[in-house]
């Protein structure tokens, strides 16, 4: 190896030791759910909601650092609840939140389908593709974490190029962009989706599982915090610029076409076609089956974690019962072209009503549980939340709660309807 590519090297793999973390926890929040539920903003309001984008990420970075401390300072947050709660109820908590996870997962590998289908032209449904989608993450998931937090770094730095060209070009109005990052009265009429974009950017499963891969980067001690906060503001950023990227491509190009919802999986590429050329619908649906196969790893790391956690048992990555619950829960992915049947929800739908469900349904319960974390005595001691952080923290909460009972009957209209 030359001296060159040796350097190139090792710097890449000190950015890795340094920054991998967040990577993976910004992987699983960018998946195909994130990629239409931007599209969907930007589509049916314009660059209204930009400012739900930055205060969705702005809150998951705040989330994450909490996590952060948690896991540094206390323990892992699902130990955490079996402590104060008892393990019936944590264990109860942990099947609730782990509904979340395999929905995502149903939703995300129909995307993957979805989308190779399309590249090989049709030649293969997306049913077949899916099931072969779910088998290969398992695959992915059961290497060892080195390797996984590697390869979330690299498809991460992708999305954010490819999604930066496809907007590049779109030429947005200056004045009604800048608008879009302060909440008017007409973000009322887009709270549906408000809250798929909060429950997809501060996302629930992120906050277990930064407090339990602290440790896996050796962050143990108070000095380590900087580190980890370092690799929080670099990954967020990257996650924040590129949904913002979608979005704005979304409202610039396809709005003024006359869309005003996505109708088929394919709806952007092909509105994209027409402004930019074949190759931005390429770029838009290769972006698509990276960010979703990139997603299900470390959403399904998690219930693989927190219900041994919850039922006392504390596992390790390549545990046996880890590997068995992740493969398990998984593996349901394969039933999704069966829900989708029973449901008539398309692809679209589903990859964005799942993560809107997680919005709904588990984000409050996974905010509540971390800010009482955070403020505990006994866990925290002297590092327990300030006021500016619970400031932040409750904001968090009651945003939650809020868009949660807001966009409820808005969801359950959508899931027995039929989809959008």
């Amino acid at each position: 190896m030359s001296t060159q590519n040796a350097t190139v090297l090792d710097s890449l793999t000190d950015f890795a030791d340094q920054y991998g973390l967040a990577f993976v926890m910004v992987a699983s929040y960018f998946g195909s759910g994130s990629v239409y539920i931007a599209s969907q903003a930007g589509v049916m309001h314009g660059y209204t909601l930009l400012w739900a984008v930055v205060g969705a990420a702005l809150l998951g970075f705040m989330a994450q650092d909490m996590s952060a401390r948690l896991g540094i300072h206390g323990e892992s947050l699902m130990v955490f609840v079996r402590e104060k709660l008892g393990r019936p109820l944590a264990v109860t908590i942990a099947l609730f939140l782990s509904i979340g996870c395999v929905a995502w997962t149903v939703g995300l590998v129909a995307a993957v389908g979805a989308g190779v289908s399309f590249l090989l032209g049709g030649a293969v449904a997306w049913q077949p593709i899916a099931v072969a989608t779910t088998i290969a993450a398992i695959a992915v998931g059961l290497l060892a974490y080195d390797t996984v937090e590697n390869i979330m770094i690299g498809m991460m730095l992708s999305l954010l190029v490819v999604y930066v060209i496809v907007a590049l070009p779109s030429s947005p109005a200056a004045g009604e962009l800048a608008m879009g990052f302060v909440p008017t009265m007409d973000s009322f009429g887009a709270l549906a989706v408000a809250a798929g974009l909060l429950g997809t950017t501060a996302l629930w499963p992120n906050f277990f599982l930064e407090s339990i891969l602290v440790g896996q980067k050796g962050w143990t001690e108070r000095s380590d915090l900087p580190a980890a906060r370092r690799d929080l503001s670099v990954a967020y950023a990257v996650g924040g610029i590129t949904t913002v990227a979608i979005l704005i491509a979304s409202a610039a190009l396809l709005r003024p076409m006359g869309y005003t919802s996505l109708e088929t999986f394919l709806t952007p590429g092909r509105a994209l076609v027409e402004v930019l050329g074949t190759w931005a619908m390429v770029l838009f649906v290769g972006g698509v089956i990276a960010a979703a196969f990139n997603s299900i790893v470390p959403i399904m790391w998690t219930p693989a974690y927190i219900i041994p956690q919850a039922a006392g048992v504390d596992v390790e990555k390549g545990d046996r019962l880890f590997s068995l619950v992740f493969a398990g829960l998984t593996g349901i992915g394969v039933l999704s072209p069966v829900v989708s049947a029973a449901l008539d929800l398309t692809v679209v739908d589903m990859v964005i009503l799942f993560p809107t469900y997680n919005g709904i349904f588990a984000l409050p319960v996974a905010a509540v549980l971390l800010f009482w974390a955070v403020n505990d005595r006994e866990t925290m001691g002297e590092h327990r939340n300030g006021r500016r952080l619970n400031l932040v923290n409750a904001a968090l909460v009651v945003l939650a709660i809020v868009l949660a009972v807001l966009s409820v009957r808005d969801f359950v209209g959508l899931i027995t309807g039929g989809g959008f």
